[in-house]
């Protein structure tokens, strides 16, 4: 066209474009390029017809090669439980003591339990177990239930004041302050003696008055020394692992108005190989203790 501009330097015609006093050139797109563009054009035609691709309103269209991702997947996951059938089967059948004795079988225990407890465990315990306030460390040798493989198993199984189980861990520490058990000073002082328990600085005067108060009304579950009853899940007062804390406004909050922390029942989620590999995978972390009797592996 006669009035077509040309730019001076190249000769190629303009597009007509500008911007900031730059001018477009009609430059034609590479060869190589258009010939991958249409290449590309036609494998995605190609791929339609083969593999599943336009969405329909049900679903979608097949494809004549029927190939299936979702049903791929489907596939390896069947094969994966297949080779572990074996292994999860006798897991099932087993004494937890028989499985622990059997490296082959407690390294697949194991590693299922750690799994499963990333998938159900870690929003309390955390991911390394080492637990936070209100929820235990599982990786020391303090234990409110029990560390041996049994003693964890059942707390898995039936939990800890889970109402929903009837054979639930169950314990109640009274609300002494709440329920008008025992008055302000009384709590303080008893807070003071817990505190000496553990050699924490405190006041010895107040210490001597709380001791009383805690043989009238705490020993009967923490024991008279202070150092606990698995039995009813009383944890013991005399060392430094502390469940909620030991400053003292958290010791005398816990006097006052107790604590009831809830764990479910695993039972009624998992299956009982699942349960045994988290009991031995939890015993494995480090405070694992032997049963009564049981001599070490």
């Amino acid at each position: 066209m006669a009035d077509t501009e040309r730019d001076e330097l190249s000769g190629v015609e303009t597009t007509g474009h500008e911007w900031d006093g730059i001018k477009e050139l009609n430059n034609p797109l590479p060869r190589w390029w258009l010939w991958t563009f249409y290449a590309c054009i036609a494998w995605a035609l190609v791929y339609t017809i083969f593999y599943p691709a336009w969405p329909m309103i049900h679903g979608a269209t097949k494809g004549i090669l029927g190939y299936s991702s979702r049903a791929n997947l489907s596939r390896s996951v069947a094969e994966a439980h297949q080779a572990q059938a074996q292994y999860v089967e006798q897991i099932r059948s087993l004494p937890l003591e028989q499985i622990r004795d059997n490296p082959t079988l407690f390294e697949f225990a194991v590693a299922g339990g750690r799994s499963a407890f990333a998938v159900n465990c870690v929003q309390c315990h955390g991911s390394g177990a080492a637990g936070g306030k209100g929820y235990p460390n599982l990786n020391d040798d303090d234990w409110l239930w029990g560390g041996s493989l049994e003693a964890i198993h059942t707390t898995l199984e039936h939990g800890v004041r889970y109402e929903a189980d009837p054979q639930t861990r169950m314990s109640l520490m009274p609300a002494f302050g709440r329920d008008g058990i025992l008055d302000a000073r009384q709590i303080d002082d008893t807070a003071e003696y817990v505190r000496s328990l553990s050699k924490l600085p405190h006041d010895a005067d107040a210490a001597a008055r709380g001791a009383k108060v805690f043989a009238e009304q705490c020993a009967v579950c923490h024991g008279a020394d202070g150092g606990g009853n698995r039995e009813v899940g009383a944890p013991s007062l005399r060392d430094a692992i502390w469940l909620y804390g030991g400053d003292k406004a958290t010791i005398v909050e816990t006097i006052t108005n107790a604590r009831r922390g809830v764990m479910p029942a695993w039972s009624g989620k998992l299956d009982e190989a699942t349960i045994k590999q988290l009991a031995l995978y939890v015993h494995s972390l480090g405070g694992g203790e032997q049963a009564a009797g049981e001599k070490a592996p």
